[in-house]
């Protein structure tokens, strides 16, 4: 990786779409600690201390947003707004006739479909800038309210001012992002949440720090720190390992195409695979589970509830064992669901027939889309796997180990993980281009 970077550098092009690329990131994080107005920050980070111990949405949005959220600065709602009306409108493209149809019209059809999922994005952070003024307004540290004016005219001037704030800069991410697009390396939005969840590593390094400084400082009664801080920073290790692998591995289905002669040439007869790879869902089926998973927890914190309800919303905190269980099930089922979705074997089947093209032993049409469903399910139950474990088992450990406001999520780390291969591969084939010999060498 190292070496692509300085292979990069050496060329003129690249150079300047890196270090715009850095520019970007270093205007992305400098609104990250932009506050919004008419806030008492004493207050906000009173009340806002404890949001990284996890279990709810809170936490979730902060890690992604590099610890805007929990400032209430500019970027607070980071490109969540913006994920999610991708998400949205990929599972409206399959259930709604006009946007199927719009997909499908090539390059035109994707740009009007962008141009819908902007106006989604704008319209969901407008949605959860107002849900986070509400908790801001309702929120007091120590009888300090975090919003200076709540009533009157004051109070109607500042609530339309923060929510402004955190729309427009929902607004200004997502014109980040494409910025990097056109003009730099990678993309976009997935860089911006690299960016904010490496902004995030200092606060895990400094909480390791301070469990082995307990350990120094009382070994009688934190001594296992001295053995769980490294077997945190070899799991951590392990894991990254373990998604660069899976992200490489794919089940390649042979495929022969049949000679055929036109004029006097031949064509085809040569054989080749259709690689499908291990992971084919990504990160998606963890976002879900865990946007859904954490929405009992979040709720706790807008209302108060007793009785039956209080136990059932606590039954969702990640302090808890029915939350993994439930956790590693949602993945499973969204993995599934998202490849249903995404991949048609029927499709597949059809294409390879129109091509000439068939699998070896298989007759074309019915029983090759059957054979096709059928690799793609034991594939996908083999990624879905791989994605449950490396979702759950930070979460055990940091509940068995009493190190669970360590920030090392699985949605994190394959986040991080995925991002760094993709742009070293972008690098990598741009490069490929700028290298070639003239006719005349």
């Amino acid at each position: 990786m190292l070496q692509t970077i300085r292979n990069a550098w050496k060329i003129p092009d690249l150079r300047k779409k890196i270090l715009f690329t850095l520019l970007i990131v270093v205007v992305f994080r400098i609104g990250a600690a932009l506050p919004a107005p008419f806030l008492d920050m004493t207050a906000l980070a009173g009340a806002m201390g404890a949001i990284d111990e996890g279990g709810t949405m809170l936490a979730y949005i902060n890690t992604l947003s590099g610890g805007a959220f929990a400032n209430a600065t500019l970027f607070a709602m980071s490109v969540t707004p913006y994920i999610n009306a991708q998400i949205i409108m990929q599972l409206l493209a399959v259930a709604i006739p006009p946007l199927e149809r719009m997909a499908k019209e090539g390059a035109e059809g994707r740009k009007k479909l962008s141009s819908i999922t902007r106006y989604v994005a704008v319209g969901l952070g407008l949605v959860q800038g107002t849900a986070y003024y509400m908790y801001l307004r309702n929120t007091s540290f120590e009888g300090l309210p975090i919003v200076k004016y709540t009533s009157g005219f004051e109070g109607v001037f500042a609530a339309i001012a923060i929510i402004l704030v955190f729309t427009a800069g929902t607004a200004l991410m997502m014109w980040l992002g494409e910025q990097i697009n056109q003009h730099g390396i990678g993309n976009g939005i997935s860089i911006l949440l690299f960016a904010g969840i490496v902004a995030r590593m200092p606060y895990t390094i400094s909480q390791l720090v301070t469990y082995w400084g307990a350990a120094n400082e009382s070994p009688e009664a934190f001594g296992q720190y001295y053995f769980l801080v490294p077997i945190f920073v070899l799991i951590f290790l392990a894991t990254v390992w373990l998604i660069v692998f899976m992200n490489d591995a794919e089940r390649r289905i042979p495929v022969q195409y049949a000679k055929r002669v036109v004029g006097r040439k031949m064509y085809g007869g040569q054989s080749t695979h259709i690689p499908i790879k291990v992971n084919l869902s990504g990160v998606m089926p963890i976002i879900f589970a865990s946007s859904i998973l954490s929405i009992p927890s979040t709720i706790n914190l807008f209302v108060t509830p007793t009785g039956f309800w209080k136990g059932f919303l606590d039954a969702f905190s990640t302090t808890g064992w029915f939350y993994p269980i439930l956790y590693f099930l949602f993945i499973i089922l969204f993995a599934y669901f998202y490849v249903a979705i995404q991949y048609n074997p029927i499709e597949m089947a059809n294409n390879l027939r129109q091509n000439n093209g068939t699998i070896p032993g298989l007759r074309p049409g019915k029983p090759t889309s059957d054979f096709i469903s059928k690799i793609l399910s034991k594939v996908t139950l083999i990624g879905a796997l791989f994605l449950a474990f490396i979702a759950i088992f930070p979460i055990i450990f940091g509940n068995a180990a009493s190190m669970s406001n360590l920030s090392l999520g699985g949605t994190s780390v394959i986040i991080l993980v995925g991002v760094a291969l993709d742009t070293m591969k972008q690098m990598e084939s741009q490069m490929m281009m700028r290298h070639y010999k003239g006719f005349l060498d």
